[in-house]
């Protein structure tokens, strides 16, 4: 068995990590993707390394009872909704059994109460915010390659999966609400028509180079666009056509990012029109955020989310909390009215800004926010300052807790700690690391991302007692 070799008939056996299928040939591994559990596969092996290989799919011979048709026509080779073509109920399956398998596997964890998945009610539109990217060459499908009268055009969209300079053109999305689509099409249109250059990313060299549409279910719409150069002609005729085509927008900023990379918080942003905040409403809770400001993707399911969170908490009313990497007052404010006092801390300031504003908002008075690095502002003298936690809440990136904080957890040993992560790998290794002064109690799954195999997670530790 070479590098090169076809592998004829090969079921698919399993999902792994990062919703790659699984494959056995015999008692060899491949990982490969475009397949589901069930299918039988012809796989070409592109790499053999210890003990696993990697490959694709070159033919499906046998289908899988859980395959159905996707329903975006970009699914082949956006990867965006990887697991289109999978039945939901058995995206839920794989999902649980990954959050399972990353506690067994990473953590050696076992919970007292593993609970079964939350799916979402929708499946399409149910995202918040997409980050769209400029090219002054869009990439081709195999079939256009091999075409010579193809044509080079510019495209907007997606970034092709493992492809850091290759860009999509998408014509439709089915993640995010309208008028999402005919915002990005409209825009394209008008820059085409215009003569504007998009962005070429080796060369860092173009006009155009991002679109990021936000929108909420309270019916406010944000619409950001990164430009390359400060040539405020032009920007100033785009920006004007965008805001006179579509008057819904309700926020609509610019930024200019000459940089190497696409990284955008550390740039002042433009406000052209509009308000400078968009508003979301989860419960009884209004949240206000900015075009720097992480909240929730998708936040039909966001509400489910926090009112599991703090059910799980068991909370009874004269706890201090602690929020830590709270964004906006995500959680903190959610759970403000069931605890004494609510201690959020997050790193990037605007979120904090939002997160004070959205607690005077909601007539909340018994929250208070601070903005910093995590691991260093939540040290002995902050909580001297603020009050020991008799819980902690945390909600941190897909990288996890730093180890300063989960040693700091460990110094403090409140009684409760409440984990929601989106990644339960490095979840998994937290707790881990915790393992000598917590016990799991409990585990909830929540699915905030249909068709793609990320989850979300909920885990509940106890503090052992002597």
């Amino acid at each position: 068995m070479k590098k090169g070799s076809i592998l004829e008939n090969v079921p698919i056996i399993d999902i792994g990590a990062k919703g790659k299928s699984v494959a056995k040939d015999d008692q060899f591994i491949i990982f490969t993707d475009g397949a589901i559990p069930g299918d039988i596969a012809d796989i070409k092996l592109l790499r053999k390394k210890k003990g696993f290989g990697e490959g694709i799919v070159t033919e499906i011979k046998k289908y899988s009872k859980d395959r159905v048709q996707a329903l975006c026509q970009h699914f082949e080779y956006c990867g965006g909704c990887s697991w289109q073509n999978m039945n939901y109920n058995t995206q839920l399956q794989f999902k649980q059994k990954s959050v399972t398998d990353a506690m067994q596997r990473i953590g050696k964890i076992a919970f007292e109460d593993s609970l079964p998945i939350i799916g979402s009610a929708r499946t399409e539109y149910y995202r918040n915010r997409l980050d769209f990217a400029f090219s002054d060459r869009r990439w081709r499908t195999p079939e256009e390659m091999g075409d010579p009268e193809m044509i080079h055009e510019p495209g907007l969209g997606f970034h092709v999966p493992g492809k850091f300079d290759k860009v999509l053109d998408v014509k439709r999305c089915y993640l995010q609400m309208d008028p999402s689509n005919n915002i990005r099409l409209a825009i394209r249109t008008y820059a085409i028509e215009n003569n504007l250059d998009f962005f070429d990313l080796r060369k860092q060299s173009g006009f155009l180079r991002s679109l990021v549409i936000r929108t909420t279910m309270a019916g406010d719409l944000m619409v950001l666009i990164s430009f390359f150069r400060n040539d405020k002609e032009e920007i100033n005729a785009l920006m004007d056509f965008v805001k006179n085509k579509f008057p819904q927008i309700s926020s609509l900023y610019y930024v200019i990012n000459p940089k190497a990379n696409d990284t955008m918080y550390d740039l002042e942003h433009y406000l052209y029109h509009g308000h400078p905040h968009i508003k979301e409403k989860l419960n009884n809770i209004w949240y206000q955020s900015g075009p720097k400001s992480f909240f929730q993707t998708n936040p039909f399911q966001a509400e489910v989310l926090f009112q599991k969170t703090k059910e799980m908490a068991g909370l009874k009313g004269n706890e201090i909390a602690y929020d830590l990497y709270t964004g906006v007052g995500s959680i903190a404010l959610y759970i403000a009215n069931a605890v004494k006092k609510v201690i959020g801390i997050e790193t990037v300031e605007e979120a904090i800004a939002f997160a004070k504003l959205n607690a005077q908002e909601n007539k909340i008075d018994n929250a208070d926010f601070f903005a910093g690095d995590v691991k260093y502002l939540f040290n002995d003298l902050f909580i001297e300052q603020h009050g020991k936690p008799d819980i902690i809440f945390t909600d941190p990136p897909r990288v996890g807790m730093d180890k300063e904080v989960v040693a700091q957890i460990l110094r403090l040993a409140p009684e409760k700690v409440v984990y929601v992560s989106c990644n339960p790998a490095t979840q998994a290794r937290d707790l881990d690391w915790m393992r000598e002064r917590y016990r799991p109690i409990a585990m909830q799954a929540v699915d905030m991302f249909p068709h793609t195999y990320h989850v979300e997670n909920i885990a509940v530790l106890e503090k052992i007692r002597p």
